[in-house]
Order: C-alpha cells, then structure tokens, then sequence
C-alpha cells in the first residue's frame, strides 16, 4: 500500500470510520430525511458522539480525541460522501460552528456543562448570529443583552438558523452595549429551554431540505452570567475567530463534492448516447470536465496547506477566505454544468444531481458571502 503524503494513521482510521458509518447510518436515510425535511439529530448525533466523531481535536478531558487538524480534515472529507449537502451541514454546526468558541473562550462551567455532552451528541447545538436585518454585515445586529444582576435579560431574534428546531443550546451573538464599534458585542451559550425563547418558524429553503432552518425569537429570555462565552465585549472577535472554522469546513465539502459530481455526470457521459455516439466523445464536455478536474485538486492542494499552518499555529484566515471564494465558486460553476449535462433529466427534482445542484448553491453565501470573503482577501493583502 502506498504511504499516504498527508494523513496519519490515526486520521486513515478516522476516514475509514467515518465512511462505514455514513454508509450504514446516514445514506441508506437521506431520501426519507430529505423528504421529511428533518433529520433526528439527537438519534444521529448520539451515535455518532458514541464513536467520538464530535470531537476529533478535542480535548479528552471533556471527551474528545485529542487528534490533529489532518484527522479532522479526514473527517469532513468522508462527510462529504453523503447524499445531500443537510445532513454534514447539520454536523459540522456542531464540530465546527457551535463549539469552537466555548473551546477557546469558554469556562470550565460552559465546558463542562455544554461541550461535554455536545462532544458526546447528547445536546444539539446551533450558532445563532444572522437575523432578519444582518448577514453578512454581523457588525448590524440588534438582539440585545442587557446585564440585571446575576442574569442577561435577552430580547431580539435570530434567523436562517441550521438545527435551529432541534437545538438544546445556542451559541449567540448579541449586543451588551449601545456604544460604537466591535467591542459592543458578546458571545453567549442560550439555553432552549428557558421561558421566552420560541422557535418562530421553520423555514423553508430551496435546498439543504433535509437541515432544519428556523426564526428564533427571544422575549425577555433570562440568561444566567455564567453563560457569557469569555468576558463582555470580546464577542465580535471571537465570533470573527470562530468564522474560521465554520468556512474551513466549506472546503473539503467542496472539493469531495466536486470530485464526486464529476466522477458521476462521467459515468452518464458514457451510457448516454447521442447522434449515435455517446457524450464522452464530445471533446468541448470532456475539456470542460478536465478544467473542474484541476481547479477542483488546486482547491484540495490550498485546503492541505491550510492544514500545514493549522498544525502551525499560524494565522489562516486569509487563506481560508480565498479557500471558501474558489470553493463557492467552483462548486457552482461544477454543479450547473453537470446539470446541463444531464440535460432534462438533471431538471428532474428526483435527480441526484438536480439535489447537488441545489443544495451547493449555499456554499457562496452561508458563513460569509463570496463578497466578503473578496473584501477579506483584498484588505489583508495590504492594498
């Protein structure tokens, strides 16, 4: 067997974990979740936390793996052989978008209380920052924390929220103060289950069907001050950082994806017959596929040297940021072609690749629009 350039032992036992796992426990229900627009997240992620898939970098004081970044890229790339795009979103909220902070911020109390049993899948977590009036523009929202004693009186709402029905905690962001500037926000873990706190409406999306997305409203919802994430104003930037694991995960997503899009539309080049020849001997679709082909691996080759400087200590997040621009784009570019491909039969919903082509055209606009992440890359580069 060939020795692998990138992964470890430790990470190769990962992906193979993960890919029989996916196999038995995810793909054989994805129509039925798809169909359903609700997967059982508490059922899902228990098995999985069972396994120690929630919390591959972890410490195993709290009941993590203690692994590096390369078993957690191995992770996300056998998510990405899943049938739909709902199902490793919802997952990845919880490794690497409701979690992060409480990691690197968070108390003893948080950890102990949240992120032990969110490693073990026994809570479902979800990130809570966009609403009605703020994306991409974070530094807009208005939900509000006001300090009263030994509580932070919570009022405001959340919307476009992943696992947003099912979740036990959320990690939010709201404001502390009226004042100007990035140190007017802070970062919470809320509680679902406190009075005043009320799952608005279930959304209703064009793709990720399978992924619960809701409006959340909080009216006068009483938050207990330990559940401040670090300390009061600090939450804008950690939340900046928490980012950056959240948009490393649309990477490996979009490479495998890609790969796997390609691999399948040439699978049907093969069989379908034209003019009496079949598809794959037209030399513009074979061209075309062969760009995605290199375009998808340069994707893959900038993803392992993120990883690189992960394992580095250094800072990613300019990287990152050109990293989810050409993933959102790629994935894109790859999944309307395939589509075309396909011809009518791709305009069929019962389609696999009519799904891709729906639920991939999220991943240029959730965790950072592809607009920003320009902005992004276009500062840090001095200009």
């Amino acid at each position: 067997m060939a020795k692998d350039l990138y992964f470890n032992k430790e990470a190769v036992m990962v992906r193979n974990a993960v890919r029989d796992f996916v196999n038995r426990e995810i793909n054989p229900f994805v129509d039925e979740w798809e169909e359903k627009g609700l997967i059982p997240l508490h059922d899902l992620f228990k098995k999985m936390g069972d396994l120690g898939f929630l919390g591959i970098r972890y410490e195993a004081k709290y009941g993590g793996q203690e692994m590096d970044f390369w078993a957690e890229t191995a992770f996300i790339e056998e998510l990405a052989a899943i049938n739909c795009g709902g199902v490793p979103m919802a997952i990845t909220v919880q490794t690497n978008m409701a979690t992060p902070a409480i990691v690197e911020f968070g108390s003893e109390y948080l950890k102990e209380t949240y992120l032990r049993p969110a490693i073990a899948g026994e809570l479902v977590g979800a990130i809570a920052v966009t609403e009605p009036g703020a994306g991409s523009d974070v530094a807009a929202i208005t939900t509000f924390a006001r300090r009263e004693g030994d509580h932070y009186v919570l009022n405001g709402s959340k919307t476009y929220i992943t696992n947003g029905t099912q979740a036990d905690f959320l990690t939010l962001l709201a404001r502390t103060s009226e004042a100007k500037g990035h140190h007017s926000f802070s970062l919470f873990v809320v509680p679902t289950n406190l009075p005043g706190f009320v799952v608005s409406k279930k959304l209703d999306k064009m793709g990720m069907r399978s992924s619960d997305t809701a409006e959340l409203f909080f009216d006068d919802m009483k938050i207990p001050a330990e559940n401040l994430i670090g300390t009061e104003g600090q939450g804008f930037i950690h939340q900046m950082m928490q980012f950056q694991h959240e948009r490393f995960a649309v990477l490996p997503m979009a490479y495998v994806s890609c790969k796997r899009f390609i691999d399948r539309t040439a699978d049907h080049l093969k069989r379908r017959v034209v003019f009496g020849k079949p598809l794959i001997s037209k030399q513009v679709l074979r061209h075309r596929m062969a760009e995605w082909l290199a375009e998808t691996e340069a994707l893959r080759q900038l993803t392992y040297h993120i990883v690189r400087m992960k394992e580095n200590r250094m800072d990613v997040t300019q990287e990152i940021s050109m990293g989810k621009l050409l993933a959102g784009n790629l994935i894109n570019k790859v999944t309307d072609g395939c589509l075309q491909m396909h011809g009518g039969m791709g305009f069929m919903n019962e389609t696999w690749v009519s799904r891709a082509y729906r639920d991939s055209r999220l991943l240029a606009i959730g965790g950072g629009a592809s607009e920003v992440m320009s902005e992004i890359i276009f500062k840090m580069a001095g200009y």
